[in-house]
């Protein structure tokens, strides 16, 4: 894989993830996804998201491999902890090693905005901001940063309305899709309960990112 592919597939990680500050309640679940690229399966999303609407934490955990042949040529892992307190973003802190390169953002709102944290950056974001991981489509209309280099995105979130989409094991059902331009390429899908079902987005260098749920 070449260095385009490679920032290409960091880039993809979770922004790929505020809102209007509604949160699906009551929350006690597990998702677990199926990531391919290209057609090909190279990892697994797994996500549990626990508590009630006046306190959720979302925890995800990530894990890639890219082979050419029987060869790996790319890994990327990354770990997040979301916490939302009364329906609000509240913090996040995440670990990303994508190609043996590291990276981890610490983000807290407070009384002034969103203070967003790399360890090398501080930000302050609007106080409405949160972490575009994807789960929560309420976020989607809102001020977004990318939790895995803790940088604002610059995105148009649009929802394109209800139709079949594929499951890892192969069945369809009917969700509604959110196409978001900019940034980054990708439509998330969310079923009949609001949760999330599916990801389809293209990577700079051109080749396409799917998440199916198991």
């Amino acid at each position: 894989m070449d260095a385009v592919s490679r920032r290409a597939m960091m880039a993809m990680g979770l922004v790929l993830l505020a809102p209007a500050q509604v949160l699906a309640a009551p929350t006690s679940r597990r998702l677990t996804f199926a990531v391919f690229r290209n057609g090909a399966r190279i990892g697994e999303h797994r996500m549990s998201i626990v508590g009630q609407a006046d306190g959720v934490t979302a925890s995800s955990d990530v894990s890639m491999l890219v082979k050419v042949g029987p060869v790996p040529v790319y890994r990327y892992t990354h770990r997040a902890v979301e916490q939302w307190r009364a329906g609000r973003f509240a913090s996040l802190e995440t670990s990303t090693n994508g190609g043996g390169k590291i990276q981890r953002v610490s983000a807290r709102r407070t009384d002034a905005g969103v203070v967003i944290d790399t360890g090398k950056s501080r930000i302050t974001a609007p106080s409405g901001a949160a972490p575009l991981t994807h789960w929560n489509a309420a976020v989607l209309d809102g001020p977004l940063f990318n939790p895995q280099d803790g940088k604002m995105l610059s995105i148009t979130a649009r929802r394109a309305g209800r139709e079949a989409v594929k499951l890892a094991d192969g069945r369809s059902i009917q969700s509604t899709r959110w196409s978001l331009r900019g940034d980054t390429q990708i439509d998330n899908w969310y079923d009949g309960a609001d949760t999330w079902a599916a990801l389809r987005g293209k990577l700079p260098d051109g080749s396409m990112m799917e998440y199916r749920r198991l």
